[in-house]
């Protein structure tokens, strides 16, 4: 019998009863003896509706009872003869109940009982459970991927409430293989750059510059049949590779090793042969992987060249960068940037220059040089600076004390107030947004100009209507200078302007010894044929005698961390602390069989890192990992951290970068 009907009896049975009872009722007022029947006739049928309904509900206990059975031999059966493996377990995790495609998973006797962590390993659901808000897991069990689905059931056992996990084990091994499969057929875009090409070829008797391209090209084809890719000459030194993932893969894996194999050709030229590599992966389309390709070598030639450089979605990775950019003997491109940045300035009406915070000779002395530029063209530029470190104060204080330089400085709020979308602000020494003096300058301005001589980092200032950013020249003071020779006849500058130029030089060159070419001694010539004075100069470098006892104890401390490596700390407190580390690292290398040294200091709970290396170690990629940057050469980074925390990371990250050049 339904629910419903037997809902309804009830409801008709009790309507009889009412009307029964009513009728009695009304006829013991006409007749006693027929009232007294009818109400016998109603006790009879309350009685006997009160026996049907104990029996009725009887039977539909029974009934409930005998279908609870039924659900259970059915679950059973389910459980039993389900295609997915199945274990019924309890909350200690010893197994009740599985089913045969379980049996045949574990392929284990007697498994009652048994704890499901001795059999499979690595489920732990016990920690699943406390720590995951989803119902499954994923494993390996058997060289074979699962996923195990699980759902918590109670049951109701002679007044005692147990609880068991139920576990459905979902082989999905197929199906990840078909996925890497696929994935890995994607197409990957790769452009390849001879650096310096022409350069290279007129390094090359001319008897043998044939065979220098016959040589590249060969290496570069047998990357095409190595990866079953498609290689395609788009101009006289780059080049297109498409091969899909799974090759790109496996180049990665071998961290690129055209890239020495290239260095090693040899023709009899003079400077060596390098190869850049962007590689655009993972893009939703061709189209973007060829953006992101493009991107990675921009990147990679920005940084110096000799590398490769693979973009994803969300990330950039860096091989190689063995190799010294080469500098270029033209300086036609000097005469180009420095047309085009005279025809900018002459378009503007207000002028920002702004070189990175805390800044040093070289920023400093590139923005006054620019400032003498846009002089020169009746232009009132100012340079945007909150507050002068000790490293330029010896400058900054001739400046200000010279009536040339009137009104030439601009504290960053003042600037901010002042700059418009049409005001031109050019960045000089830095291309990190995050570096510069003044980041919101950026923000409002829509003409930025960049100058900078930094190997290129991921955060790079992108909307710029003039970049000339050149990794091989030594400063970008040098940059500057050259700009003043070829942007117009008619530019002059001042001594003082020249002598902070070519402190500019002084410093990072460390005095003509690193990253110095021909280029850097013809500027420096010419700001000597201007009216630089290199005592002038040397007085901009003077130390103390507290920051010179410093260095000296810096050095003391210093301790070899493997043959040619050195590392050397200091506690002492000093505002010049991150000058003294690095004229400490600098000194460091004069010492026999140290090839490369790194000195850290702190001021103001941050730790000051110098990072050099007389070329065999690119210490910009250290200094990179930790959050800096530099030069292959000359680096440096800052941490939030303590002094100890900081020598232990600097510490693992170098013998990481050793383990990854083996």
């Amino acid at each position: 019998m339904s629910d419903k009907k037997f809902a309804i009896d009830i409801c008709e049975t009790k309507l009889s009863l009412t009307v029964v009872f009513i009728a009695s009722i009304t006829l013991f007022f006409y007749n006693i003896y027929i009232g007294f029947i009818f109400f016998i006739i109603y006790l009879y049928m309350l009685i006997y509706n009160w026996k049907l309904s104990i029996i009725r509900k009887k039977k539909l206990s029974d009934s409930i009872k005998n279908l609870n059975f039924d659900i259970d031999q059915i679950t059973k059966k389910i459980v039993m003869n389900s295609p997915t493996p199945i274990c019924v377990i309890e909350f200690d995790g010893s197994i009740s109940i599985y089913n045969e495609k379980f049996y045949n998973l574990v392929n284990k006797e007697d498994l009652v009982g048994k704890n499901i962590d001795t059999i499979i390993e690595n489920l732990n659901l016990r920690k699943v459970l406390n720590e995951s808000n989803q119902m499954y897991t994923d494993i390996v069990f058997n060289e074979r991927d699962y996923t195990v689905i699980y759902n918590v059931v109670k049951k109701e056992e002679d007044n005692k409430t147990k609880y068991f996990m139920i576990l459905y084990f979902e082989d999905k091994t197929d199906y990840l293989s078909l996925s890497k499969s696929y994935d890995n057929e994607k197409n990957v875009i790769a452009l390849l750059q001879i650096d310096g090409f022409n350069e290279v070829l007129k390094s090359t008797p001319e008897d043998n510059r044939l065979l220098l391209s016959v040589d590249i090209e060969k290496i570069l084809l047998k990357i095409e049949d190595d990866t079953n890719g498609a290689l395609r000459k788009i101009s006289r030194e780059q080049y297109l590779l498409v091969i899909n993932k799974e090759n790109c893969l496996n180049l990665e894996k071998e961290k690129f090793q055209v890239l020495d194999k290239i260095r090693e050709i040899s023709q009899q030229n003079s400077l060596p042969v390098t190869l850049s590599i962007g590689v655009g992966r993972d893009g939703n389309s061709i189209n973007e992987n060829l953006r992101m390709a493009i991107s990675a070598l921009d990147l990679a030639l920005g940084r110096g060249g000799d590398q490769a450089v693979v973009k994803t979605n969300d990330k950039f990775t860096f091989y190689g960068g063995k190799s010294k950019a080469i500098e270029k003997t033209t300086k036609v491109k000097s005469r180009l940037i420095g047309h085009a940045l005279k025809q900018i300035i002459l378009e503007s009406e207000k002028i920002f220059i702004m070189g990175h915070s805390y800044p040093d000779m070289d920023a400093m002395g590139s923005a006054v040089g620019v400032y003498d530029i846009c002089k020169s063209f009746n232009k009132n530029a100012k340079i945007v600076l909150d507050k002068p470190n000790d490293s330029i104060k010896a400058f900054i204080d001739r400046i200000k004390s010279s009536d040339y330089y009137k009104n030439i400085f601009i504290k960053c709020d003042d600037a901010i107030d002042e700059c418009t979308k049409k005001t031109l602000v050019i960045v000089v020494d830095t291309h990190r947004p995050s570096y510069t003096e003044c980041k919101k300058l950026l923000e409002i301005t829509e003409k930025v100009a960049v100058i900078d001589h930094h190997r290129r980092g991921i955060e790079f200032i992108n909307e710029t209507v003039l970049l000339f950013h050149e990794t091989y020249v030594s400063s970008t003071s040098e940059l500057i200078t050259e700009l003043v020779q070829y942007i117009d006849d008619d530019v002059k500058i001042n001594k003082l302007t020249a002598e902070g130029l070519l402190a500019g030089i002084n410093l990072d060159t460390k005095n003509f010894t690193f990253k110095t070419g021909i280029r850097t001694f013809e500027a420096a010539s010419y700001l000597k044929k201007v009216g630089a004075d290199t005592v002038e100069v040397k007085k901009l470098f003077d130390s103390d005698i507290n920051d010179v006892l410093i260095k000296a104890e810096i050095i003391q401390s210093a301790k070899m961390i493997s043959e040619n490596i050195c590392i050397a700390t200091t506690k002492a407190q000093n505002k010049n602390i991150n000058i003294i580390v690095a004229q400490a690292a600098d000194e460091l290398l004069n010492i026999k069989d140290v090839e490369a040294s790194f000195v850290l200091g702190i001021r103001n709970n941050k730790v000051f890192i110098s990072a050099r290396s007389l070329g065999n170690m690119n210490v910009h990629i250290i200094m990179e990992k930790l959050g800096g940057g530099g030069h292959k050469d000359v680096a440096g980074a800052q941490l939030d951290v303590s002094l100890d925390e900081a020598y232990k990371l600097l510490t693992k990250t170098i013998k990481e970068c050793l383990k990854e050049a083996e």
